[in-house]
């Protein structure tokens, strides 16, 4: 059963077509990766489904029903939360703060509730507090709570930018490229955390990924994109001896290291 399903999504940025009639289906409870050489679509495509880019044709739905035209928060309430290729933290919050800012959306206090003190609204604010904590323990970070993002280690504001996205309650959960920047030990560590947040939570998890060990190590379908199209899709064995697949890295390899040998 399909969460997510783009059917002929298009996205055009003047004469450049980024999406070129995408057709992609996630499964319910998978961890389905997308991959392609630089500039093939990949997050150009997340920012579609997340709201930031509107496609100009085609659609995308969650469940069914429509994302093309929500705003950005929208589709957060609706079950849809990510993270960034370059962390975007509050690096002058603390760990749980940053937390507590993905948990906003779910808040029903107001701004007289908080001023005056109701008590359900100092209830919620415990409750709040109590989730962060628990997701931090989650990502094990809750012996840093108090730490400034911007203080701790990379892979642990890898970690926390996860927390914080976990805060919105999603269903589908989408990683741009999460272990970017990690060393061999780091980017274990993530693999088995995905690992980990799928079958513990349940949820959907869709990534963009660069390290073809990541990809084939965690994925259970990979689909590929080149030029914004959709040149293959499988199991992990299937994209490693796909032809098309092969060509497009290695063809696009060889174009750039003619252009720096000319150069």
């Amino acid at each position: 059963m399909a969460i997510l399903t783009a059917r002929k999504a298009t996205k055009r940025f003047g004469g450049l077509v980024a999406l070129d009639e995408l057709d992609l289906e996630v499964r319910e409870h998978a961890i389905h990766s997308v991959i392609g050489p630089n500039g093939a679509g990949k997050t150009t495509f997340f920012n579609c489904v997340t709201g930031f880019y509107r496609p100009e044709a085609g659609e995308i739905l969650l469940d069914g029903h429509s994302l093309v035209g929500l705003l950005p928060d929208q589709i957060v309430r609706l079950g849809i939360s990510r993270t960034y290729q370059n962390i975007r933290l509050f690096p002058n919050l603390t760990a749980k703060e940053n937390v507590l800012v993905g948990l906003h959306s779910h808040l029903r206090a107001g701004f007289v509730g908080i001023v005056l003190g109701w008590p359900a609204t100092r209830q919620e604010e415990k409750e709040a507090s109590e989730e962060a904590q628990n997701l931090l323990r989650f990502v094990n970070l809750s012996a840093k709570d108090d730490f400034l993002a911007k203080n701790l280690p990379y892979g642990d504001q890898r970690r926390l930018e996860i927390a914080r996205a976990l805060a919105n309650r999603p269903k589908l959960l989408l990683l741009d490229e999460p272990t970017a920047g990690m060393n061999p030990r780091e980017t274990q560590e993530m693999m088995d955390f995905i690992r980990h947040l799928r079958d513990e939570l349940g949820i959907t998890i869709l990534l963009i990924e660069h390290q073809m060990k990541v990809v084939m190590g965690i994925s259970e379908t990979v689909t590929v994109l080149d030029y914004g199209e959709k040149i293959a899709e499988g199991t992990p064995a299937e994209i490693q001896n796909n032809p098309q697949v092969i060509e497009a890295y290695l063809g696009r390899r060889s174009e750039v290291q003619a252009r720096s040998a000319s150069g």
